[in-house]
């Protein structure tokens, strides 16, 4: 494969990323009236875990070196675990304009980390687009707010799913470059299913009286929003840095947005749909590489022509 298709194919990977992750807030609406917090952060786990596991045999990736443990780990525990469980548990303490507005400040947790622990630069272009994104979430968080509806526990526990977010992104980061993008998804997600093992039980019971539809759509959150797009994520991610492709997760609500919209048959108002639009201009500036300026040409002195001979 020549550079030119592997420069392509981390945009490529982190759109795909991006639109499942959108994807998944409308499968969570279904698995989520039927499921505890903890029980679905399993159920999605176990699925994934199974399809990566059938993925890494029939590709014979084989262990992860020593060395990505650590990184595999802590993302496992804070990102696939703690994260999940944590932000399934907030989202039924408050709205869901109050929970996309705190875990939205997940990218710039990720950037401040990202400089401080992994040395990534920070450049104009990119802070710029993550205080446009921002403001976008902000406008499409208000807009979707029930008022009313939040509570102090529903906020501190999405403010931790956050920080968990972030950790988990920037422990992944060092551990992309000792063992491959698949090998360190499918251990993380084990990692984090086997922190939600005390959720076992209430998985067993609440499975046994959940609709099917609702049990289907914690399959897909697991095989597609978990085992496919944390995989794309991890591609991406080894390709550039980790405050980059935080800044990127910024188009997640407009596509929450627009998926609504057509799934759920809500029209968003004019805040949401301005707040969608901000949220896009963001990513496209925290993404955008200054073009490179033509060496200026120096002219060469006028010499005079050689007298003849």
């Amino acid at each position: 494969m020549n550079a030119r298709h592997t420069h392509l194919l981390a945009p490529a990977a982190a759109a795909v990323t991006v639109v499942l992750w959108a994807s998944a807030f409308v499968s969570i609406r279904s698995a989520g009236d039927a499921y505890s917090p903890g029980a679905l952060a399993l159920g999605r786990l176990s699925s994934g875990a199974l399809a990566l596991g059938v993925i890494c045999l029939v590709r014979r990736e084989g262990l992860p070196p020593r060395a990505a443990w650590r990184g595999i780990v802590i993302s496992g525990a804070l990102w696939f675990g703690f994260y999940m469980v944590v932000l399934n548990w907030g989202e039924q303490q408050v709205d869901a304009g109050t929970a996309a507005l705190v875990v939205n400040i997940g990218p710039i947790l990720i950037a401040l980390l990202g400089a401080r622990l992994l040395g990534d630069p920070m450049p104009p272009r990119l802070l710029a687009g993550m205080a446009v994104s921002f403001a976008g979430a902000v406008a499409v968080g208000l807009s979707m707010s029930g008022g009313g509806g939040s509570s102090v526990l529903g906020v501190v526990l999405c403010l931790l799913a956050a920080v968990g977010y972030a950790g988990g992104v920037v422990a992944q980061k060092p551990a992309l470059g000792k063992a491959s993008a698949l090998q360190v998804t499918t251990f993380g997600c084990l990692v984090g299913a086997v922190g939600c093992l005390p959720f076992a039980g209430q998985l067993v019971g609440e499975a046994a009286d959940a609709p099917v539809s609702a049990t289907l759509n914690m399959v897909y959150l697991g095989v597609f929003p978990t085992a496919l797009a944390f995989t794309t994520w991890a591609y991406a991610l080894a390709r550039t840095t980790a405050s980059r492709m935080g800044a990127t997760t910024y188009a997640v609500p407009a596509l929450v947005v627009l998926m609504s919209w057509l799934a759920l048959g809500e029209v968003p108002g004019l805040m949401t749909l301005g707040g969608g639009v901000l949220c896009l201009a963001g990513v496209a500036v925290s993404r955008s590489r200054p073009r490179d300026r033509a060496p200026a040409v120096e002219a060469a002195p006028s010499d005079p022509e050689p007298l003849r001979k």
